[in-house]
């Protein structure tokens, strides 16, 4: 396990140093020395109110956010989806851990893997390594909701309000507001977030020993019981073209290797919106939006607000019957 030094956020002498740097050279962070490349690239480009935005921008926000993204990262196998020429160009996603990856970013090989699937998966868990795949193109980042070390027993049910294509965001709150009144019903402790586009998720700590079989399951009867109260609301087509432009309420997030962004991770639209986990209450705000928050402006949330989910990093919660 790393080190709180090795999970800090950048100070402000480091940042200025990031800031100084020309378009490539070495950037000393934590006691570890990185090359950065490209680091004027831009990365988003500008679009009606939001500036252009380069790599320097993606390494400063991850450098500066890492103490309160890392816990939801550290002894995690993750996914990655790259934009190595930015948003305006097709991004991947990868899976496997790079093979330029440096020695010191760990690793998890996972011995459960079907022929021809990945084996290798980077852990990220500490600052570094958070800034060396930002600046391999890295926008996105997905952890799975188990460890490296207990694979088949995830920490963490997910609950993903997906919005259609004819879902209003007053009707993505109300969705969300639902699933925090069966959530008190079943006196069940949970944090909503906004995913940085148009959805909200919530996330619902639980107990060690907890397996995907258990945790799939009773994210189903969650939902069912909540689209049971807006009907009009919901599709449970896997298809979207045959939702009709209705939301979809994703239960199948909580299978072995899916995963869900993780908070604070950037999001690859626009004025690099955040995905930042809320409070209950802000739920009944009704301009919220999912997109709310960016990399310009993240930072004075986390100042002003702490992390309101960080409480419940290990939480141990058997779920009970829905």
């Amino acid at each position: 396990m790393s080190s709180g030094a090795d999970q800090a956020s950048a100070s402000a002498d480091e940042i200025a140093a990031l800031d100084a740097l020309p378009n490539e050279g070495t950037w000393e962070l934590g006691g570890r020395t990185l090359s950065l490349t490209n680091l004027d690239k831009v990365m988003f480009p500008a679009k009606g109110s939001h500036p252009e935005l380069t790599k320097r921008d993606v390494v400063r926000h991850y450098a500066s956010v890492a103490a309160s993204i890392l816990p939801y990262l550290e002894g995690r196998p993750v996914n990655l989806q790259r934009f190595p020429n930015g948003i305006a160009q097709p991004g991947f996603y990868q899976k496997a851990a790079p093979k330029n990856a440096p020695e010191w970013i760990t690793r998890w090989h996972n011995s459960m893997a079907r022929p021809g699937r990945t084996e290798s998966y980077l852990v990220l868990d500490s600052t570094a390594a958070l800034v060396w795949v930002a600046n391999s193109g890295v926008i996105e980042i997905h952890p799975w909701t188990s460890t490296a070390e207990r694979p088949l027993e995830p920490t963490w049910a997910m609950i993903d309000i997906d919005p259609g294509t004819k879902t209003t965001p007053d009707q993505v709150l109300h969705l969300a507001r639902l699933h925090r009144w069966a959530l008190e019903r079943l006196e069940v402790r949970a944090m909503p977030k906004v995913s940085g586009k148009r959805g909200i998720q919530v996330w619902v700590p639980v107990a060690d020993g907890s397996t995907y079989e258990q945790t799939v399951t009773w994210v189903e009867a969650v939902s069912q019981v909540v689209a049971a109260a807006a009907p009009d609301l919901v599709s449970w087509e896997w298809e979207v073209a045959k939702r009709g432009g209705r939301s979809r309420l994703d239960f199948t997030q909580n299978g072995v290797g899916k995963t869900l962004v993780a908070p604070y991770s950037i999001r690859p639209t626009a004025g690099a919106p955040v995905s930042v986990p809320i409070e209950w209450p802000e739920l009944d705000d009704p301009t919220l939006r999912a997109d709310r928050w960016t990399i310009r402006t993240v930072g004075r949330r986390i100042a002003e607000t702490g992390d309101p989910l960080a409480g419940l990093i290990g939480f141990q919660q058997p779920l009970p019957e829905p």
